[in-house]
Formats: C-alpha cells, sequence, structure tokens
C-alpha cells in the first residue's frame, strides 16, 4: 500500500486548520466571558484544541516546504547505480519544471522543462501511485536511438569510456563502469557482460520523455513502459542528505554529494 504523505498532510492542515478557526469564532468569547464570572476556576482549553495549535504551523510549514521548494524521497533499488545507491535519501528540487498543486500535481505557474541528463522524479505512468526515479535520455522531438547498449540522440552518438568494474554491495555480480557523455551532462553507467538485446529507433512525443535508468541492464524504464509524460513529473533530484541500509547501516561519505 502506497501512502501518499501530500495528502496526508493536507488532511491535517484542513483539519487542525479548521478546529483552531472555529475555536476562534465560536468558542474562544464564551470561555472569556465564562471565566470573567467565575474568576475562581480556570476554564482550559480542550485537549483537541491545544493538538491543533500546536499540530496547524508545524504541518502546514511541513506542506509547503515538501510541496512548493523541497521534497525527499528514498531510493528503494539498484536501478540507478552507480549514481544513486540503495539506502539514499535524496532531495527533489519541486519547482525546477514550474509549480504544481500538490497532491494533484497540476501545473500552475513557470515554465520549466526536463534537460537531456537530468535525474527526475516521476509518477510511474503504468501506477501513478508510485514515484519513480530515472534520468532524462530523450525529449520531446528527439529520435533515441539505442544499439549495442549505447545511445544515439537524433544520429550523433553519445560516447562512452569504460572505466573499470564496479561491485555492488551484497551483489556478486560484476558489472562494467562507463563514463557516458549526453553533451549535456557527464555521468556513469553500469553494464554487465550479457550480449546486449533490445535494440530501437524511437521518437519522443510532444509533452513527454524518454527515461532510462543509469544502471543499464537492471532497470525497468521507458524501454518497457514507454514515455513519461510531463504531467506526471515531480521535480529534479539534485542532493543526497543521507544514505542507510540494512546491510551497510550509515554510510558518511555518501552525505552532501550532488547528484548529476
Amino acid at each position: 500500500m502506497n501512502i501518499d504523505f501530500s495528502l496526508v498532510l493536507l488532511v491535517l492542515v484542513v483539519v487542525t486548520g479548521l478546529i483552531w478557526l472555529l475555536d476562534t469564532l465560536l468558542f474562544a468569547r464564551k470561555r472569556s466571558a465564562g471565566q470573567e464570572h467565575n474568576e475562581e476556576q480556570t476554564i482550559k482549553e480542550p485537549v483537541i484544541l491545544e493538538y491543533a495549535k500546536f499540530l496547524f504551523p508545524v504541518v502546514l510549514i511541513v506542506f509547503l516546504l515538501r510541496g512548493f521548494i523541497a521534497e525527499p524521497f528514498r531510493i528503494p533499488s539498484g536501478s540507478m547505480l552507480p549514481t544513486l545507491e540503495v539506502g539514499d535519501f535524496i532531495l527533489v528540487n519541486k519547482f525546477a519544471y514550474g509549480i504544481r498543486i500538490p497532491v494533484w500535481n497540476k501545473k500552475v505557474f513557470g515554465s520549466g522543462t526536463p534537460h537531456r541528463g537530468d535525474v527526475v522524479v516521476f509518477r510511474y505512468p503504468e501506477d501513478p501511485s508510485v514515484d519513480y526515479i530515472k534520468r532524462i535520455i530523450g525529449v520531446p522531438g528527439d529520435e533515441v536511438a539505442y544499439y549495442n547498449k549505447v545511445i544515439y540522440i537524433n544520429g550523433k552518438k553519445m560516447p562512452q569510456q569504460n572505466v573499470g568494474t564496479y561491485h555492488q554491495d551484497g551483489s556478486y555480480v560484476q558489472y562494467q563502469r562507463f563514463h557516458e557523455d549526453l553533451k549535456t551532462v557527464q555521468h556513469d553507467i553500469l553494464k554487465t557482460d550479457i550480449v546486449g538485446t533490445g535494440d530501437f529507433v524511437i521518437k519522443v512525443p510532444a509533452h513527454s520523455y524518454f527515461a532510462m535508468g543509469d544502471n543499464r541492464d537492471n532497470s525497468r524504464d521507458s524501454r518497457y513502459w514507454g514515455f513519461v509524460p510531463d504531467k506526471n513529473l515531480i521535480g529534479q533530484a539534485f542532493l543526497i542528505w543521507m544514505n542507510w541500509s540494512s546491510a551497510g547501516g550509515l554510510k558518511l561519505k555518501r552525505l552532501g554529494t550532488v547528484i548529476h
């Protein structure tokens, strides 16, 4: 079961805010009047009101920060290795691609769009209740080709340079690590020695994006479920603020890593 925390926060803001507002308009004056007539007995505020007054400003600030500025996410799988590791806690810039109304994710202001190479969080097209993270490979109008595990954009090869082997924590699989140049961003990817299959050429339609994981042979991405619609975008991943996994515990070296 996937919990929509934005919706939970919105409900808390509305409920605590209404309790506080109703008390201010209807009940606070009655308590004050009663206190004046009975000075010897202190009339206390209801417990639910005390909680509402405490929670309302807190959840409102969290809701606004999380909904419009930056939202935290946790990486659950290795599909973005070596850029993102299992257990990375990341921050996502919520206004990079326009201001969107939390919960409904409808853009209301701004015209920013993803660039090729951006690491983006979005609502999974096959199940919008699930958040996905991948790298944008093709933007609207691009012709994306994939031959022998090498990307071609509009007929131009995106160069790759082998920089050695990579071993994932807790796994016996050995990867080859390559430095890939998407022209807009340079980053590392992983490939196995398995012979490449699934070569294709595809045109990216308007208001859509072609996304792939950096762990190229272990990523369920646009090669399998199609394009990312603009309306599904959540924001751009920009910082790793913590890493914690049950296998390795806290990795201090990951703290503060900028995501490219």
